[in-house]
Order: structure tokens, then sequence, then C-alpha cells
């Protein structure tokens, strides 16, 4: 028995050895697989750590690439590249107070000595600059009192430095309506705090020390917080243990209190309550547009009421949230600089630049608030630099940034005149070389001529240098000698420096040139002027022999061009009409122009004579036939008519085919339609930009049909209204450093309709000239003289306007005659009318001109 139990216990032995070096062999198996993992994790890290610092070294200022890079250091623990990153981040872009947290929080957590306190309360220093945070200014005040020794032995620097900065953060957060009474509750438990350290002996001391509590709560009831009601039990308590009994004889919460108290107790009330409203919409917001707009309501609410320190609270509170809405920060900056405050101003400049750095107004005024501030010439200087390596949306706004400087120099210099550290010229001349160099091409002609002048003023009045000025005159005339006003500025500065024959020489060498407009004419009448008032006879007679040829010369010119246009203009009526007739299927042959009358008035002239007949005979000839041949040419217009219209049919069904193949391929009906897309945009860019689960189905870039770049348009269609609005919601955001504005795509405001009539700019349809028209559209003439229907057809003076129905279009033909330039006197009988004996004499010659016709006249 006892063998078989040996033996048994063995085998157990065995089992469990076998059972422990499984596990420790699959133990063995799983760390090594989490080792494997780990591995390839650190190893995908660190190949995104790589990637990310080529980035920034691409594009520095890349602020999503910065925060990346900080995470990915922060993970695999690279204490030393991770303190370089933050410490590059933090001189590019204010960081939030999250960033600030994890920064100090890791510095904490590395080393705690008291060597360390200094660096680490530097970094608090920094952090409460950049934004307005709460939760920062306690977890300062927190850190000082426990790691400061002076404060925590309640040296008497140390209560100092403590009181100092607890006013600090109530200036800066005191007056958060929402979150500043957590400062005052600390700042009152310091003071609380401080009794205790006083002997039963120190009653004067202990004395001040009660009042000072005791003002600090009254200086918190007369602000407007959230938690008005608890501090003022609060106080209540701590006056009844100071041994002042409060009453309550009314029911009232006030009685007992001094009449000051309440006063300012209420009025911090009614003032909490006016301000809730706005505070709850900002609370329940979920969409930043509207928040911000909350907030803007909110600010002009508060500078109503005239306190400057709560508008700016409220300032910074938006600032906190939307960092980098430039029309938030150019408000802020504005508000600041009517406060007259330069201190404030620069570091309101100072962040709104770090945070908005594509907005060139920004930095224009943040180089006036430094001269403001009687910064030094090398900070400005520091500050303009950097703002020129910035990225603007237009040229204009570097051409102010310039000009900026210059005027900043220009002040700087005359400031310093007959002192020893006068500004060199050289500088204010080098910063017009660097803006000339760089924006000139891009400039209008307007700016450019704007800038020399103000250079070549500079010049003269500072630094006394004419030939300098000439220079930069010469220079502009180089670049743009077309430009009237160059020529003009050159002349002024030469005539207002007393160099009449330098004038002189530049109207020689300009009066010949070509210039837009009448800037010829005004050039040598401008010369003429200048010689009346400073020159000689000879140097009168000179220019007069040299302009007048010119006038004469541009003169001509002028009459060519103005006969030109007059030609094109009428030229494209005669070709349509040509067009017309030669183009029509059913076109009448042409006859040429005879004076043979045709037989029906033959007949006519042998009839019997009567009154009626006489009363006809009397009638101009050539009128009859003209009439009769306008009747037939209505026949040609009424079928080139209904070949038009056969014509237009076609086109709109061809239109409407072709709308309905774009309505069934595009319908529009889920599609935002977005504009200010940067021109390298892709359709990848606007994917990322709505997400993975934006519902994007088609992406339409739209290009320019001549060149087939980029218009920086698009159409994004969706897979439901649900993904449509949400991607609105997305407008103004930044995408490429671009705002976009995002809608709705709404095709039945888009698009031209082919039957609509003309319009012009802005969409208004343009005004006919109907009578003009009409008589063109006839063929006829446009004049509205009534005695020129001769010339047009007959349609509106015939109510039959069927040729068919009148019997007087039997026998007619086309041979006819033009006489709508023969003398008044032969318009009232027919040519060849003889006087005598009432006929007409039969002649061969046909009549081509005025005198031809007067001839004829003088003859009979």
């Amino acid at each position: 028995m006892a063998g078989e139990e040996a033996e048994q216990t063995l085998n157990e032995s065995d089992s469990d050895e076998d059972m422990l070096a499984g596990e420790a062999a699959a133990a063995a198996g799983s760390s090594s697989s989490e080792s494997d993992s780990e591995e390839e994790e650190d190893g995908a890290a660190e190949l995104r750590i790589q990637t990310l610092e080529q980035a920034l070294r691409d594009q520095p200022l890349d602020y999503d690439s910065h925060n990346e890079y900080i995470k990915c250091l922060r993970k695999l623990g690279e204490i030393e590249k991770l303190r370089k990153a933050r410490e590059g981040m933090s001189k590019l872009f204010p960081l939030t107070p999250k960033l600030w947290q994890d920064w100090i929080g890791d510095e904490l957590s590395l080393n705690q000595s008291p060597e360390s306190f200094k660096e680490i309360e530097n970094l608090y220093e920094r952090s409460v600059q950049d934004y307005l945070s709460v939760s920062l200014w306690i977890d300062y005040i927190n850190f000082v009192q426990e790691h400061d020794d002076s404060v925590s032995q309640c040296t008497p620097a140390g209560v100092s430095k403590m009181r100092e900065l607890f006013e600090r953060a109530i200036t800066a957060a005191g007056l958060h309506l929402i979150e500043g009474g957590k400062i005052w509750e600390a700042y009152r438990e310091f003071e609380q705090a401080l009794v205790l350290t006083f002997s039963e002996n120190e009653t004067e001391e202990k004395a001040k020390q009660t009042q000072r509590i005791r003002n600090l709560f009254h200086r918190q009831l007369a602000v407007p917080l959230a938690d008005s009601e608890s501090t003022l039990k609060d106080y209540k308590i701590w006056e009844s243990e100071q041994g002042n009994n409060i009453s309550n004889e009314t029911g009232s919460e006030l009685d007992g209190l001094p009449p000051n108290v309440v006063t300012n107790y209420k009025n911090a009330t009614e003032a909490f309550n006016a301000r809730k409203l706005y505070e709850d919409r900002i609370a329940r917001e979920s969409d930043e547009q509207e928040k911000l707009q909350h907030y803007m309501n909110y600010i002009k609410f508060e500078e109503s009421s005239g306190n400057p320190a709560r508008v700016q609270i409220l300032y910074e509170r938006a600032i906190s949230e939307f960092q980098v809405s430039s029309d938030l920060w150019l408000a802020y900056t504005n508000y600041v600089d009517t406060l007259k405050l330069p201190s404030i101003a620069k570091n309101v400049y100072y962040r709104a630049t770090r945070n908005c750095t594509w907005v060139g107004e920004l930095w224009a005024r943040y180089l006036i608030s430094l001269e403001r501030a009687n910064s030094s010439e090398e900070e400005i200087k520091t500050v303009f630099e950097w703002a020129v390596q910035c990225t603007f949306q237009t040229v204009q706004e570097y051409l102010e940034l310039y000009l900026t400087r210059i005027d900043s120099l220009r002040r700087r210099f005359l400031s310093q005149i007959g002192t020893e550290d006068l500004l060199d010229f050289e500088i204010i001349r080098k910063t017009f070389m660097d803006v000339s160099d760089s924006l000139a091409a891009q400039l209008s002609c307007e700016e450019l001529f704007n800038l020399h002048e103000y250079w070549a003023e500079l010049e003269i009045n500072l630094a006394k240098e004419l030939i300098q000025a000439r220079s930069v005159w010469e220079n502009l005339i180089k670049k743009s000698g077309s430009m009237l006003e160059a020529w003009k500025g050159y002349i002024s500065m030469e005539i207002n420096s007393g160099n009449i024959n330098e004038a002189r020489s530049i109207y020689k060498r300009c009066y010949s040139k070509k210039f837009i407009g009448t800037g010829s004419e005004d050039i040598c009448n401008a010369w003429i002027r200048f010689e009346r008032k400073y020159g000689t006879l000879e140097d009168y007679d000179f220019a007069l022999k040299k302009v007048k040829p010119r006038l004469n010369e541009l003169m001509i010119f002028k009459a060519q061009q103005e006969s030109k246009s007059k030609t094109e203009f009428n030229q494209p009526a005669k070709t349509k009409k040509n067009n017309n007739i030669n183009n029509s299927p059913l076109k009448r042959k042409q006859t040429e122009i005879t004076s043979k009358p045709p037989p029906a008035k033959k007949r006519k002239e042998n009839a019997p004579k009567n009154k009626k007949n006489e009363t006809e005979n009397h009638q101009p000839m050539e009128i009859e036939i003209e009439k009769e041949t306008e009747k037939g040419k209505e026949k040609e217009k009424e079928k080139e008519k209904e070949n038009e219209k056969e014509k237009e049919k076609i086109k709109e069904k061809e239109k409407e085919e072709e709308k309905e193949t774009k309505e069934t391929k595009y319908k529009d009906q889920c599609t935002a339609f977005i504009s200010n897309l940067h021109l390298d945009t892709t359709e990848e860019h606007l994917r990322s930009f709505f997400g993975e689960n934006g519902g994007v189905t088609s992406i339409r870039l739209l290009r320019n049909k001549f060149t087939g770049g980029p218009r920086g348009l698009a159409y994004v269609d969706f897979a439901d209204e649900k993904h449509l609005q949400n991607a609105i919601k997305k407008n103004k955001e930044f995408l490429l450093e671009k705002r976009l504005s995002i809608a709705k795509s709404d095709p039945s405001r888009g698009g031209r309709n082919s039957n609509s009539s003309p319009r012009g700019r802005g969409g208004r349809k343009m005004p006919f000239r109907t009578d003009r028209n009409k008589g063109r559209a006839n063929g006829g003439d446009a004049s509205p003289n009534p005695n020129r229907n001769r010339g047009r057809s007959n349609e509106d003076a015939n109510p039959n306007p069927n040729p068919k129905s009148n019997p007087k279009n039997e026998g007619t033909s086309n041979e006819t005659r033009v006489t709508f330039a023969a003398p008044r006197a032969l318009l009232a009988k027919p040519l060849g009318w003889n006087k005598k004996d009432g006929k007409i004499e039969a002649s061969g010659e046909q009549l081509k001109s005025n005198d031809a016709f007067r001839d004829l006249f003088l003859k009979k």
C-alpha cells in the first residue's frame, strides 16, 4: 500500500510538472507574440515619425503635423525629441490648454526635484499666456502652493508672491461667468488658512487678516457669477463664526448685511440674469458656426454695457474655442486697439498672427501695434520678415504689409532727425526695391504708380537724392512705358524741383508715344501749356512744330477708327440679310433694275381718262413699282420666316434632348456646390475632407474649357439628404489653407433658357429698340420717320398681307428702280412727266444721281 501511494504521488507530481511546463511554454509563446506585435508597432511608429519630420521640413507651418508628431514621440517615449518638438510648436503656434497640461504633466512625472521647480513654473507661466483656461490657472496656483518652499512656509515673500498670483488669476479669469468662482474660492481658502498661522497674541495681524477675508467676500459678491448664492451662504456662516450675529427679521437672505454689500449683490444678480440667456445658448449649441454667432451676439451685448474687462473675457473665451477664426481675431484686435493699451494689444496681435498666419491685415496691424508700444527696430524687423514669409490670399495684402513697414520706417526716420541714432535711409530704399521686384508684375497700373511716386517723394524729401528719384521714375517707365501717369509724375517732380529743362526733355521723349484713350492728345496739349508757362518763344514754336503734326495724325487715325467701327457695325446686318436670301430654298431669281414700266401700268395708260384715272396718274410711277416689288418680297420673307421657324423648332428639340440627357445623368438632388477650392485640390482631398462616412458617391471638379486647368469649383454628390446636410455644416472650414464655401446645388437657378431674351450684366434683361430692330428685321430702314416707309415692307400698312388677294398684284414683276434719293419735287409725279400732254416720255436712260434728276427737271 505504501508503494502504491508513493507511485501515485510520483505520477501526480509528473503530471503537475507537465502542466506547469505547458503553461510556461504557452506564456513564453504569448509573450513572444506580444513582443513581436510591439516591435511591429514600434517600427510603424518610427516610420511615421520619419515621415512627419520630412513633412515638417517641407511645411513648417502645418499645425496638424506638429500635433501628430508630438503624439507619436510621446507614445514612444522619446523625451529629448519630444521636448524639442513641443518647443518648436510653441514658437510657431499658441498651444491649447490640453497640450500644455500634457507637457507639464510629463515634466512633473520625470523630475520633481527642487531644481526643476523653476522650469515647470516657467512652463505654467507660458501656458496661461496662450489661451484663457480656468483649469490651467487652478493647476498653476496649486503647483506653486505645493512646491514653493517660501509659500508652504508662509514667509512674507511667499505670501506676497501667492497673493500677486491670485490677483493675476482674478484679472485674467475671475470674471468668467460660469467658472470664475473657482479662483475666488481658492483665493479665500488661502487667506483663511493664513489665519491659523497667527498666534493668540498677534491680535492686530489677525484682525487685519480677518478684514482681508471680509473684503474678498465683498468683492466676490459684487461680481455676477454662477455660484453667487452659495458664496452668500458661506459669507454669512463665516461672519457668524467671527461673532457677528446676522439676524433674519424679514426672512430675507440679505438681512443683517451691510447696505453696500446688499446693493452690489443685487446688481450682480441682475447682471447674471441678463447674461444667463446667452450662456444657455452657448452651452446648448452644438453647431460651431451658430455657436460662434452666439458668442458675437453676447460680445455685442457686453460692449453695450461698457465694461471692457468683461468684453475681453468674452473674446478670450471665444478664442479658446475658435482658435483659427480670422473674423473673430480681427474683431478682437479692433476692440483692443480702441482701448489704447499697447501692451494688451501687442499680446493679442502676437497670438492672432500665430493662429491666422494667412491674414495679411493682422500682420500689418501687428506692426502698427508694435510701433505704438515703442518696440525696438529689431523687434519690428523680425516680425516683418516673418510676415513676408507667410502665404496670403491676394497680392494687395503683401503690398499693404510693405507699405505699413515703409510708413513705420519713415516716421522713425523723421523722429530721429538731429540725433545720433538716425535711421539709415538705405533700409527704406531696400524695402522699396524688394516690393518693386517681387510684386511689380502682379500690381495694377494705379498701385504701381502710387508705389513709385511714394518712393520718389521720399528720395527727394528725406534722402535729398534727386538722381535716385529720377532712377525710380526711369525704372517705372521701363516697366510701364505706356502709362501716362508715370510720365506726368516724372515731369511734375522735375517741375517742382525747378528743373525746367529736364521736364522739357521728358516731354520731347513722350509726346510721340501711344497712350490709352485720349492720353496721346493730353500729353501733347500738356506740353503746349508747359511751354506757355515756362518756355521762351523759341521753345513754344518748337513745341508747336512737333505737336501739331502729331495731333493731326491722331485726328486722322481717330476718324479712320470711327469709320471702321461704323462699317463693322453695319456689316453684320447686311451679311445676315444676304445669307438669308442666298440660303433660302425658295429664293426668287434676281432681275436687273430697268426703267421699263410693267404691262399692268401700260394697260392703265391706254385706258379712257376719267377723274379716277387722273388721280391715279398723278401718283409717282416709281412708288407704284416699288409697292408691287415689295409685295413680291413679302412672299419671300414669309417663306423665309417659315423656314426659320422650322429651324428654331429643330434647335429647341435638340436642346430639350440635351437637357433631358443632363438631367438623367446629374439630377443634383443631393449635390453640394463647393467654391474657393485650392487649385491643387483633388478628389481624394475632398473625400478625406468629408470623411470616410461622408456618403460621397461622386465628385465633379470643374475645369476651364479653354486651358483645361482647374477653376476652384466642384460638385459633390451624396448618398442621401442627411449626408448632404452634414457636408453643408462644414461651410467656411479650411481645406489646403483655403476657406471653402459649401451650399446645396440648385439647378433651377443656374443655366440659361434658350428662349429667353438677351441679358446684360447682372442678369437683367437688355431693352430692345423695337422700332429700329423691327425695321431691320423686315429688311427696311430703321428710321422712325413715317415718310421713309417707302423703303419698307407694306405689311403693316396693308391689312391684307396676302398678295394673291390683291388684284393689283397681277402682272407685276421684280423690275424696278431705286428712287429713295430722288428730289422731293419729282416725287409728286412720275419720272418723264410732260406738263403739256400729260404723257410719259419714254427714255432709255437710267437716272443714277441727283444731278441727273435735276438736269431732267430743268430740261423739261
